[in-house]
């Protein structure tokens, strides 16, 4: 640009350019045109990204095109498929910049916008660079075995012909229509060369082949016109593919970023494609009218998907009543189950169960002869006779369906699916609330109010487990129920004085803490500011500086320690057992549990470990009670010590179930090793079970179970007789301690050798 044309750019233009810190006076003169459109078209940290990658395009030393191909495409692309393919775009143009392949950064950018036209997704065009990828490596490395000899003969050629490819077939096609040439042509560079440019007549034959189908970006402007002018609902229609996920087909679904739907439907027992496409919006509109969200945490999957089915069947209902033309398109794509199928052995029939109902419901004149699925049934429509019906009715009529159809075989991992899948309903994610946070959050506990543990004081429904039975070496499916509640709180100076009363021992262990503490050092480059420079980052940026380049300040470094990345969940048996006196001593078992448990939370506290303390206790099978006394998330602080110091020992003593949903927790910590420590003063039992070896058997079957999913558990028992049955439980992980006086010193050093 002249000198008067660079007085009047804006303040604004002026900073973002030398954001860009750009030399090239070919990509000076496009520069403002190219972030106006930027502005109006991005985000204001959509804007700053595009600035980022295009100062990286401008210094990988492939000359100005590729910065001056991206300046101008780049804005249009992420427009029309989301700012994070700006990331995406500078990734593969290094990608190619590194080999030799380099001569077509230039052709990949300027046919992105017409790319991202036809596939208009994020994941669509992440899946389309994926085959570009994959083209590239086949046929670079295959032409003589080497790398870094030849460029790929039939990559320009494709990326000149990719838009008039994706107008023609869906991401699926194009994927086999490349994969063909690469087969056949990937040893053949001139071959190649006329394929992917469409000279070779297979090349056409196979596109001809591919060529099927309604696409969903041929008919989007249909589809929305269809959702306001039926449903008064709009939305962005997002097209997916089912071409990369081979294992677990996607299904249709919504969230708050759009309507998801496949690119291509083909023609479907006499259904074309554009109304399959219609009958799936009608049922996700149809749920997003009628449909409300349910609490799902305590749900077995069984449960999940009976009430998936069943809250279906009911906006369906309700959307035919009101455009009655629906039923056809409905019935025509339902599959039609085949009842006889049920007294097949040894496959899991929940779902053709499900399917025969769902049929049922759809279509009158299919008629089901078992009395269990006509009974439930007969309730949906009993239930549907007023008009009011909702999404807590269809769960209630679900979950007693669910508890009166279940069978053994249901538990079986041979699951039946001949003619069950109804491929244009959704996933029914909207329909669901997790009130447990992530795993990748600290587990606190927010969602559970602080509550005494009376008979009927459950803040959640009940989260069913199922139960070894060793008899029939086999599983009771959803057979006992597990409340959890956080522990009520007490008053936390009695915890405070237990450490006092132990300051001596807490000494002795603070000597052993001292040397357990991490002290292997980690380098953390890449800082501001750190306690010594990297000189490695220090030259390079002087060589920038020097080069008239922005050099990185980040030239200092720093260490952290490392090595200990553990996470521990504290298992306690709070049964009535525990309220009787220690032998030789005047304090009970509950009390000396109580100490131990606080020297051992202080102990793991000062280490820095993420740990986490539950109690249980059961009352039969129905109601086993889980106590959260502290979370991951939280400190050992005056709030926990209140609760840690409201311990209260009752009922029964339901081993596996507690630790089944202790492990639940444990499960979502990011940790290198996770440890479960039971403590407990006997044998598994409760009041409900006559056979002793039952739930031992179930506890053990449970300790391996959580070994599968990579949680150590680790026994400390308080019973004298307990060499009689623990072993059988915990194999060699166990100690016995049968001072029980000795359990505040004994517990916390078992902890350290555990984890040193």
């Amino acid at each position: 640009m002249t000198e008067l044309e660079v007085e009047q750019r804006s303040p604004e233009i002026q900073a973002y350019w030398e954001q860009l810190n750009c030399k090239f006076e070919a990509a000076d003169r496009i520069f403002d045109e190219c972030i106006k459109e930027a502005k109006a078209l991005l985000s204001e940290e959509g804007v700053q990204q595009y600035i980022e990658c295009a100062k990286f395009i401008g210094k990988m030393g492939r000359g100005v095109e590729p910065l001056l191909v991206y300046l101008q495409e780049a804005p249009m692309v992420a427009s029309i498929v989301g700012e994070k393919i700006l990331e995406d775009m500078k990734g593969f143009s290094y990608f190619l910049s590194t080999n030799t392949n380099y001569k077509t950064i230039v052709p990949f950018l300027q046919s992105l916008p017409a790319v991202a036209r036809r596939l208009h997704s994020y994941e669509q065009l992440h899946h389309y660079f994926d085959i570009l990828k994959k083209l590239l490596h086949d046929t670079t490395v295959s032409v003589l075995g080497k790398h870094t000899l030849y460029p790929s003969p039939g990559l320009p050629f494709l990326l000149d012909q990719a838009p008039r490819l994706l107008s023609q077939i869906s991401l699926e096609g194009f994927k086999n229509w490349v994969n063909y040439g690469v087969r056949y042509y990937s040893k053949h560079p001139e071959r190649q060369k006329d394929y992917f440019s469409l000279q070779a007549p297979d090349a056409v034959a196979v596109l001809q082949r591919e060529r099927h189908g309604t696409l969903l970006v041929d008919n989007e402007r249909k589809m929305d016109m269809y959702l306001r002018s039926m449903w008064d609902d709009a939305d962005y229609l997002v097209p997916y593919s089912l071409a990369f996920d081979e294992l677990r087909k996607p299904m249709p679904y919504y969230d708050d970023l759009g309507i998801r739907l496949p690119d291509v439907y083909d023609d479907m027992n006499g259904v074309r494609g554009v109304n399959r496409y219609r009958a799936a919006l009608a049922h996700m509109a149809a749920h997003r009218r009628w449909s409300s969200k349910m609490v799902v945490d305590n749900w077995s999957p069984f449960q999940r998907v009976a009430v998936e089915l069943f809250e279906d069947s009911r906006v369906e209902y309700l959307a035919m009543k009101r455009f009655p033309g629906l039923r056809k398109y409905f019935k025509a794509l339902h599959p039609i189950p085949n009842e006889c199928d049920l007294q097949l052995e040894g496959q899991s029939m929940v779902r053709l169960r499900l399917a025969l109902v769902s049929r049922a419901i759809l279509d009158e004149d299919f008629k089901v002869q078992n009395k269990d699925l006509n009974e439930f049934i007969q309730r949906f429509f009993e239930a549907m006779k007023d008009g009011k019906s909702s999404s807590e009715d269809m769960a209630n009529i679900a979950l007693s369906f669910t508890a009166r159809t279940r069978r053994q075989t249901d538990l079986s991992s041979n699951i039946y699916f001949q003619n069950t899948e109804v491929d244009y309903r959704d996933d029914n994610r909207h329909l669901w609330i997790y009130i447990e946070q992530g795993d990748d959050e600290d587990t606190e506990f927010d969602h559970l109010k602080e509550q005494t543990q009376d008979e009927d004081s459950h803040t959640l429904p009940p989260r069913h487990y199922h139960e070894w039975d060793y008899n029939s070496q086999s599983y009771r499916p959803d057979w006992v129920s597990v409340y959890e509640a956080v522990h009520p709180s007490g008053n936390e100076k009695i915890i405070d004085n237990i450490l006092e009363k132990h300051s001596a021992l807490a000494k002795r262990l603070k000597a052993i803490l001292d040397a357990l503490k991490p002290q292997q050092k980690v380098r953390v480059r890449y800082q501001e500011e750190g306690s010594e420079l990297d000189l490695d980052v220090a030259i390079r940026s002087l060589i920038d500086f020097k080069a008239g380049s922005q050099p990185d300040p980040r030239i200092n470094m720093s260490h952290k320690n490392d090595g200990r990345d553990i996470a521990v969940m504290l298992v306690l048996d709070l049964s009535q057992s525990l309220n009787e006196k220690a032998t030789g001593s005047n304090q009970t078992i509950l009390e000396l549990s109580q100490e131990a448990v606080s020297l051992l939370a202080w102990t793991i506290e000062k280490l820095g470990d993420k740990f986490s303390i539950g109690g249980f206790s059961s009352n039969t099978r129905h109601d086993v009670r889980y106590s959260h006394i502290k979370g991951f998330g939280e400190h050992f602080d005056s709030t926990v010590k209140g609760r840690l110091a409201a311990m209260e020992a009752k009922y029964s003593t339901r081993m596996g179930a507690a630790m089944r949903h202790a492990g639940h927790y444990l499960e979502g910590q990011k940790a290198d090793k996770k440890l479960m420590l039971v403590l407990t003063d006997g044998e598994p039992a409760d009041i409900d079970v006559d056979d002793d070896q039952l739930l031992i058997h179930d506890t053990h079957q449970a300790v391996k179970e959580l070994q599968q999913e990579g949680i150590y558990s680790y026994c400390i028992n308080l019973d004298p007789k307990a060499d009689e049955y623990v072993q059988d439980i915990f194999g060699k992980n166990y100690t016995v301690i049968d001072n029980v006086d000795k359990l505040p010193e004994k517990l916390p050093q078992i902890f350290m050798a555990l984890t040193k």
